[in-house]
């Protein structure tokens, strides 16, 4: 699938209609979404054929990406029941198969999965500390092969040393970054 025939079908999920300040949601745009899932299986052949776990799915555009990029079983994981209902919702009108688990990411239990990739839009950390941290930590332990997480800008290196020296990661780079640029008003 092309980069912008991927975007366009995750511009046209449904979005949270009322996100819930207390869990950091907010929606993850095709845009961001489309070029991380696009780089993940083109650079590093993690998505297609693989078991990808999407930690705080929230209305699933990361695990409907990694199914459209024929992930070989996508499982979305979220705290929130009407997120799940989104996620459901958004994965049906595209025809995709994906498993949702209604659970706290520090509670998760996936004895008996095999999960080969991680991605998420974590919570960052901003209404409670540590949460980006929690998903992260759990994300490294279940993964078997890549872990692809966003991030504020701000917290990149304490991310990073945090992967590599508490979470025993075996590597830890950005990927990409958002850059602002202004734009002149007359």
């Amino acid at each position: 699938m092309k980069l912008k025939q991927l975007e366009g079908l995750l511009g046209g999920l449904t979005q949270f209609p009322a996100p819930k300040v207390e869990l950091e949601q907010y929606p993850t745009g095709p845009h961001i979404a489309s070029r991380m899932l696009y780089t993940a299986e083109n650079s590093f052949n993690d998505i297609t054929g693989k078991v990808v776990a999407d930690f705080g799915c929230g209305c699933g555009t990361l695990a409907v990406a990694s199914a459209l990029l024929d992930a070989e079983h996508v499982i979305g994981i979220d705290v929130d029941p009407q997120s799940l209902e989104l996620a459901q919702e958004n994965a049906a009108d595209l025809e995709l198969d994906i498993d949702l688990i209604w659970s706290d990411i520090k509670n998760l239990n996936l004895k008996g999965f095999h999960i080969d990739t991680v991605v998420m839009n974590p919570p960052f950390g901003t209404r409670k500390k540590g949460a980006d941290m929690e998903f992260l930590s759990m994300g490294l332990k279940v993964a078997s092969q890549a872990v692809y997480s966003l991030h504020k800008t701000s917290t990149r290196e304490h991310i990073k040393k945090a992967a590599l020296r508490d979470f025993n990661a075996a590597s830890a780079e950005v990927l990409c970054e958002r850059v602002l640029v202004p734009q002149l008003v007359s």
